[in-house]
């Protein structure tokens, strides 16, 4: 299907006059934590496509697994405990590879194939990522898995960026081979195949830099620097961090940084996003995002010591579920006034967001920017409050398909790198975000001693629930 899907985007530029010619270098991402089985003899054929049939048809028969798992795949529970015990526990693990075992993750998903169908690992001569399957084939050949989206397969030794053997050793044998060398991401992995010259008419000398995964090619299209962290406000929460000196824990990921060899980002995800904040504007201000926001201004910052936990769904960081209302003596109460509920939930969503950042090793420095996106970001109020409890002005970013736009971003990179051009520099002519909210006089006072009690009453929460 991803195969065809390729034939159909191309055929349609093609139809509509699209000029190949012109395209000097190309990148691109798929979904994180997927993966792709080539059976023995795939490359041979990728090595000599013939440009009169489509890609399906020609590799119609080179997969030893027809259909890939990918990131929405939870049923390797048994195979994450297995490499977690392999290297000591889950901590021992995310000091390794930067996460403790996840089912979504390859290494646990290619150990289940490999226990449940022996047969097809055999056959498999190579195992991509989706990322660099894509690559593969443009490429014309089997392309290497890059260091960023390598990272988020709880395989790899995210400081010496190589494989580790022991995480190998526990998932399957002849694991390595299978999986090939790791490559930067910046790295310029060949020229494109003669297929697509032949075919589409790109020049023969169009570059194919490394692909990544869609979250480290999401952070290179909000074009985060050291320092900055990005807050995306959907449906699910999800923060992205620049960071120098990671911290790597049970809860979120470390992943590799893919602009800048020497960095790392971070990753963490929340389910209690817009769908939880919805309800609560339902529940205490008539369905009125107006109501909501008078509600949030109605008390101020600290909001007189009352703290709130809002988890409809099971949560992921922390793993806990339920509402939890605090006072500001600690005390658990059944509810709160409405414009102390308001507060509560969306004061607590970023100090949770800020305790989980710096547990990661995520220090905010005197440049950092706090960039906004989703659909909460159109709310100011909710952006001031969140300029308050980080300590740093926010911006909004309008961005549609970042991942996308972080591809093109980082194919201009890998072309210029061999120059000594920085990513900094390929990006200094894009539009810059928009300045909303600074954080208001005195607030850091206000929020300090607050993190402090939320990290405690969180862990109380938690151990509720666990036993």
């Amino acid at each position: 299907m991803w195969v065809k899907a390729l034939d159909m985007i191309l055929e349609k530029m093609k139809s509509k006059g699209f000029d190949f010619s012109h395209v000097k270098a190309l990148s691109g991402t798929g979904q994180q934590h997927g993966s792709v089985y080539w059976q023995k003899g795939a490359e041979h054929l990728l090595k000599n496509l013939s440009s009169d049939f489509p890609l399906h048809h020609l590799l119609k028969y080179c997969f030893a697994i027809k259909d890939s798992p990918i990131w929405m795949d939870s049923s390797t529970s048994v195979e994450c405990r297995s490499l977690e015990e392999a290297v000591g526990g889950p901590q021992s693990l995310a000091d390794i590879t930067g996460s403790r075992a996840y089912e979504r993750f390859t290494g646990s998903q290619i150990a289940k194939i490999y226990k449940k169908c022996p047969d097809e690992y055999q056959q498999t001569e190579r195992i991509s990522l989706v990322s660099s399957f894509a690559a593969s084939l443009f490429l014309g050949s089997y392309a290497a898995i890059d260091y960023s989206d390598g990272s988020g397969m709880n395989l790899m030794n995210i400081y010496e960026k190589t494989w580790s053997q022991a995480c190998l050793n526990a998932c399957a044998t002849d694991l390595g081979r299978k999986l090939g060398e790791l490559t930067p991401s910046s790295a310029v992995l060949g020229c494109i195949s003669s297929y697509y010259v032949q075919r589409y008419g790109f020049p023969s000398d169009c570059r194919i830099v490394a692909f990544t995964g869609d979250n480290p090619a999401s952070l290179a299209g909000m074009r985060l620097k050291e320092g900055d962290i990005a807050v995306s406000l959907g449906t699910s929460d999800t923060i992205f961090l620049w960071i120098q000196d990671p911290t790597p824990t049970v809860e979120g990921h470390i992943f590799c940084n893919p602009v800048d060899s020497q960095a790392y980002m971070a990753l963490i995800c929340y389910k209690n996003g817009s769908l939880t904040r919805e309800r609560i504007r339902n529940d205490c201000t008539s369905a009125s995002w107006e109501e909501f926001s008078k509600a949030l201004k109605a008390n101020d910052a600290g909001n007189l010591g009352n703290l709130g936990f809002y988890f409809d769904v099971m949560e992921i960081t922390p793993p806990a579920v339920g509402v939890h209302r605090f006072n500001g003596q600690n005390v658990k109460v059944p509810e709160f006034p409405p414009d102390v509920e308001v507060r509560a939930l969306i004061e607590g969503q970023f100090l949770a967001k800020r305790i989980h950042a710096e547990k990661l090793g995520y220090k905010i420095l005197p440049e950092t920017r706090i960039l906004a996106t989703g659909g909460a970001s159109s709310n100011k109020d909710i952006l001031q409050v969140l300029a308050d409890v980080f300590g740093a002005p926010v911006y909004t970013i309008d961005i549609a398909n970042s991942a996308c736009l972080g591809c093109a971003y980082r194919a201009k990179h890998g072309l210029l790198a061999v120059t000594g051009s920085s990513f900094s520099d390929v990006i200094k002519q894009a539009k810059e975000p928009k300045l909303i909210a600074r954080p208001a006089p005195g607030v850091e006072q206000i929020y300090r001693p607050l993190l402090k009690r939320y990290e405690q009453l969180e862990e109380k929460v938690v151990g509720e629930f666990v036993q």
